[in-house]
């Protein structure tokens, strides 16, 4: 564990609040627009006095890359104590950030570290980097300056005394990222001379050892890596091929394809041998925290494990700080199929009076109504065309797209299983599906077979006996069929034979 939970739980904690407005608006947004939404709702979290943070934190600078590639932001302490804290924004759901993560097979030197001897890391971290420290705000006009030039500003406005502390922090791809700014930051000249901690969190490696060598020899006041013990992405690129092995029970066990994909995944080094700076903290060891429907032995189980260990969520509950507050979360809609003009109910949690809706790439015209409770917003369709997912925006950030949230213009409904009960049971176990656009004449397949007793009940539930298989002790999906749209699988449909 850290040598000081106090501090992991506030550096966790602005580690998470760098995930505010990752996801762009889906019907389109500039980048200034983007940049504004991401500092309205960091600002409002960094206020909350219920967060590990105290309100005692304000926001200085902030800067979003191109293309959203990344952003990082500067905050400083507001108690007194003469503290500050760079924060790097960990990996979107975006091309860049993926290929930054995957575009190890290269090494190039990395002179910005301010080592006397030349140090090499990544191209894809180099690349991140470059984005970081060239980026400059445009939210502010009055502060259009790089990381670098708003540092040296606020540190020339604070007191000598204390000495001021600037912690480097981030998750996932931003603890990479801060690791390399930490070095980087430390070379500089300054007004006043800070003292540097770096508090890294689930970050994979950033370069080979002569980085390492040149980052262990700094001076720092703290140079902590916060790992869980089953989070995949720190073992990148280290020593990936450990996690095949995974998870103990109760599971998910890695199924020959998840093998195979991280094998495959571990070649994209091209021979170059990574090393984690730093000392390591490992969490979770005793497999404590752990998604609990994700334990079958499925590809699909072992990937939404591997999502589960690595989210931010989980490191705030694994250092004992509070959750940062949830963006927007779209659980259904209805109905599900429709016209331009119709009017759809959608259903969720986490909504705000500010949030807008989007259906697909389009966004809806008229103000949508938000339920005080925040747990339903009715809107009218936008003009659009195909199967879309309806999803909500507010500051904090946009609604993941999930199967049970989308629309068809002109129908027919999407066909979707949103569960199964029981989830496990013998050949001939009469089971209850539940989800969307069923009708009458649907097809069940419990993997590739046919289940032979299918009875239609409603649009949301239909009903099926588990076909006898080959190999009676596996986990399969559960599809239906309804004339040519088969449901998407997914861990909701998922069904253990345990026998004959």
């Amino acid at each position: 564990m850290a040598s000081d939970p106090a501090i992991s739980q506030v550096t966790m904690t602005l580690a998470a609040l760098a995930a505010t407005g990752a996801t762009p608006r889906p019907s389109g947004e500039t980048l200034e627009q983007q940049t504004k939404r991401i500092i309205t709702g960091i600002d409002a979290q960094l206020r909350d006095p219920a967060l590990a943070t105290q309100d005692e934190w304000e926001l200085v600078w902030l800067a979003l890359s191109e293309a959203n590639a990344n952003m990082a932001y500067l905050v400083r302490s507001t108690n007194g104590s003469n503290e500050f804290a760079v924060v790097a924004r960990g990996t979107d759901a975006d091309l860049t950030d993926i290929l930054e993560d995957l575009d190890v097979g290269t090494v190039v030197p990395f002179p910005e570290s301010g080592s006397p001897t030349p140090v090499f890391v990544s191209k894809g971290a180099k690349d991140a980097f470059t984005r970081v420290v060239t980026a400059r705000s445009i939210a502010s006009p009055s502060l259009n300056a790089t990381l670098a030039q708003a540092l040296s500003v606020a540190l020339k406005a604070a007191p000598s005394s204390p000495q001021p502390t600037v912690y480097l922090t981030g998750h996932s791809l931003g603890g990479c990222i801060a690791s390399m700014l930490a070095p980087y930051l430390q070379a500089q000249t300054w007004p006043k001379q800070p003292k540097f901690a770096v508090m890294t969190y689930a970050a994979p490696t950033a370069g080979v050892q002569s980085f390492v060598d040149y980052f262990d020899s700094v001076p720092w006041v703290i140079d902590e890596r916060q790992n869980n013990a089953y989070d995949l992405v720190p073992h990148a690129w280290a020593d990936l091929d450990v996690t095949t092995g995974w998870y103990p029970s109760p599971g998910p066990q890695a199924t020959e394809e998840v093998k195979l994909l991280i094998a495959a995944i571990s070649k994209r080094t091209n021979g170059n041998v990574y090393v984690q700076p730093g000392t390591l903290c490992l969490m979770n060891t005793g497999y404590t925290s752990l998604a609990e429907k994700l334990v079958n032995k499925t590809t699909q189980d072992f990937l939404g494990q591997i999502a589960y260990q690595h989210a931010n969520s989980t490191y705030l509950e694994l250092v004992g700080a509070p959750e940062v507050p949830s963006p927007p979360v779209v659980t259904d809609v209805s109905p599900t199929f429709g016209a331009a003009g119709d009017t759809v109910t959608i259903n969720g949690k986490y909504f705000s009076q500010d949030s807008m809706v989007d259906f697909g790439h389009f966004a809806c015209t008229e103000p949508p109504t938000i339920d005080p409770s925040g747990l339903k917003i009715t809107a009218k369709v936008p003009n659009g065309t195909g199967v879309v997912h309806i999803r909500v925006t507010n500051t904090l950030g946009t609604s993941p797209a999930v199967a049970m949230g989308q629309f068809a213009y002109g129908g027919p409904a999407p066909v979707v299983v949103s569960s199964v009960n029981p989830t496990s049971g013998k050949v001939g176990t009469p089971v209850t599906i539940k989800g969307s656009g069923f009708a009458e004449g649907a097809t069940v397949h419990f993997k590739d077979k046919a289940s032979g007793s299918v009875k239609f009940v409603s649009a949301g539930q239909i009903t099926a006996t588990a076909p006898d298989l080959f190999d009676v002790h596996q986990t399969v999906n559960i599809t239906v069929t309804v004339g040519k749209a088969t449901s998407p699988t997914s861990p909701d449909d998922e069904f253990t034979y345990t026998g004959r």
